[in-house]
């Protein structure tokens, strides 16, 4: 009924968490927040949030491809910024991954991420 993913296209866990997790007989798949680590090496990728945005989303296919499917099977998405001026410039990234039907999506200003990255962001996928 559940089955942790773990990808080498994504980053390691960085605390007691699947990176994500398909449940209900493979139907849903639940992706934790990514941040923008690169996955051989662990160190963070990108200075600007836009660079940033994009490894996230990265580690987010890596995960996705790694359960079987893409981001056209994604229906909800949170953002974490920790700056909500970034907004912009990770909206522009964010959207040329998902260019038709884009998920449901919330987007948050948040006081520290982890490794003081600019950017998270967590997906729920619909097999």
């Amino acid at each position: 009924m559940r089955k942790a993913i773990k990808s080498s296209r994504a980053p390691k866990a960085i605390g007691p968490y699947s990176p994500a997790i398909k449940v209900a007989a493979g139907t849903m798949i639940f992706c934790s927040g990514q941040i923008p680590l690169d996955p051989e090496t662990g160190t963070v990728v990108g200075k600007t949030a836009a660079e940033q945005c994009k490894q996230v989303m990265e580690n987010l296919l890596g995960l996705l491809a790694d359960a079987g499917v893409d981001f056209s099977t994604v229906v909800k998405t949170t953002i974490y910024l920790t700056d909500m001026n970034d907004f912009a410039a990770v909206n522009e990234v964010y959207g040329s991954y998902f260019e038709a039907n884009p998920p449901a999506r919330a987007t948050v200003q948040v006081a520290r991420l982890p490794k003081d990255v600019k950017v998270e962001i967590d997906a729920i996928a619909v097999v």
